[in-house]
């Protein structure tokens, strides 16, 4: 006899909850493999600031690879902690994708906001 739920919305809520919980440990595992930084000097001026370059934009749909710990590739929300690395791609080469059978992502689900349109 399973201890998890047996309907539907109760196991979702489960699963949102235990992706939130992965995520907060996987960034506390980060901090704590940081090397202590030295304190930094006041900030620069703004002219200085101007100069640093700016971080890239998160894509909105991206396509992690197959590999080591990944048996197929899977199409990701470009905010997914479970995408690891990815490839960015357009809307339209995600529902290319996921029409092709490239598996959805199980954990942000893709697949919902990008089959409603």
């Amino acid at each position: 006899m399973s201890d998890l739920p047996p309907d539907l919305d109760r196991l979702r809520t489960l699963e949102t909850w235990l992706s939130l919980s992965l995520k907060r440990v996987r960034e506390q595992i980060a901090a704590a493999e940081r090397p202590v930084q030295p304190r930094r000097s006041p900030r620069p001026p703004a002219t200085a600031r101007a100069a640093v370059p700016r971080r890239e934009r998160t894509p909105d749909w991206g396509i992690s690879s197959a590999g080591i710990g990944a048996p197929v590739a899977e199409i990701h929300r470009g905010d997914c902690f479970a995408g690891g690395a990815m490839q960015p791609l357009s809307a339209e080469r995600a529902r290319a994708e996921l029409a092709e059978g490239v598996q959805a992502c199980g954990v942000c689900r893709p697949d919902r906001v990008l089959n409603r349109s």
